[in-house]
């Protein structure tokens, strides 16, 4: 029977060894650090994050800083990261530190999930590697190399499964040197228990892994029951003014890409004449329309097709009444960009449009 101190032993004495030690936020480590690294890495590969982490916490390198930044700004650094409520959350979650913890981070599992956007196994993280106090983790990464690891069947997005795992975690998580067993776990199951070429004679605790033992470590974790994934389809408006600005809408707060900055959008069934003249004010002008693109979520396809449309001034005069009564309108400057929110489609689109 494999004791707690006998499992975490040899995984810390391979992190020691072999393990990373050298990502941007093992420096200078610090709970704002540690946070902000923690809710970038949800669901993004660590090579994506680390340069938009260096650049966040150098343009933003506290947390009051973060609570006194603009929403824009903080979507605007986010942009192309993809599930920006995470973002939204960050930004949420620094102010309540602020006001409400007076700018100190609680250093508590439960206080922690009280803040936006924190979960346990991320609460879980900040306070084994930022405070150096036990606590368990379960991030994605973890989830695989103990359900291998334990022989546990099922898919962990399953509350029974879930609840299986966390027990595990909970056992096996050592009350001393927390911070690198944290890192460690999560390094095992970036770099040698990963989801489709497992390096298993390389792993601290392959000698009693219950999957490696059967030779079924890729039946580990259960597979999510397979769905068939819709598609949507939409049209976004480019609309260009004479001195060559291109119209963004703000979205709604909730939804996709929420709060992020966008072309006005069109329902695929709806007249596109109507939507100029009864949203905008304008009759229709010529459009052109661009090649369809397609954006996937994690639930659904988007399949967007772009229409540039060419403003003459006296459809400006018209346009800039309408939007007047709105105020969730800006014009985008190309040569000279301001710093918004924009979902990764919204980016590409606008930098094709610029090398046009």
């Amino acid at each position: 029977m494999t004791t707690v101190s006998n499992f975490s032993d040899r995984v810390l004495i391979w992190f020691q060894q072999s393990g990373r030690k050298d990502l941007p936020w093992q420096h200078s480590i610090s709970p704002y650090r540690v946070w902000v690294s923690e809710i970038m890495l949800q669901q993004t590969q660590v090579g994506m994050v680390i340069r938009y982490f260096e650049r966040f916490v150098e343009e933003i390198p506290s947390v009051e800083d973060l609570a006194n930044t603009p929403e824009d700004k903080v979507l605007h650094l986010w942009t192309g990261l993809g599930y920006y409520a995470r973002a939204r959350n960050l930004h949420k979650a620094a102010k309540q530190i602020v006001e409400v913890h007076q700018g100190q981070f609680p250093n508590t599992v439960d206080e922690l999930c009280s803040l936006p956007g924190i979960g346990r196994s991320t609460a879980g993280a900040i306070r084994s590697i930022a405070f150096k106090q036990p606590a368990a983790i379960l991030d994605g990464n973890v989830k695989r190399v103990l359900a291998r690891w334990s022989a546990t069947p099922g898919w962990p997005g399953q509350t029974r499964v879930h609840k299986q795992l966390w027990a595990i975690a909970e056992q096996l998580t050592p009350k001393q040197h927390s911070a690198h067993y944290s890192q460690a776990m999560m390094d095992l199951g970036a770099t040698l228990c990963t989801r489709s070429n497992p390096q298993c004679h390389q792993c601290p605790v392959a000698g009693d892994c219950l999957a490696r033992a059967s030779n079924t470590p890729l039946e580990y974790p259960g597979k999510k029951p397979r769905k068939s994934t819709p598609v949507k389809a939409v049209r976004m408006l480019m609309l260009e003014n004479p001195a060559g600005d291109i119209l963004l809408r703000r979205r709604p707060p909730q939804g996709i890409w929420g709060g992020l900055w966008g072309f006005p959008e069109v329902e695929s069934e709806r007249p596109l004449d109507q939507f100029l003249l009864e949203d905008l004010n304008i009759e229709a002008p010529e459009a052109n329309h661009w090649p369809e693109l397609r954006h996937t979520f994690s639930h659904f396809h988007l399949d967007i097709t772009p229409i540039h449309v060419q403003l003459s001034k006296h459809q400006m005069s018209r346009l800039s009444v309408k939007l007047m009564e709105s105020g969730q309108e800006l014009w985008y400057n190309i040569a000279q960009p301001e710093e918004v929110g924009l979902a990764a489609p919204i980016a590409g689109l606008l930098k094709t449009f610029a090398k046009a």
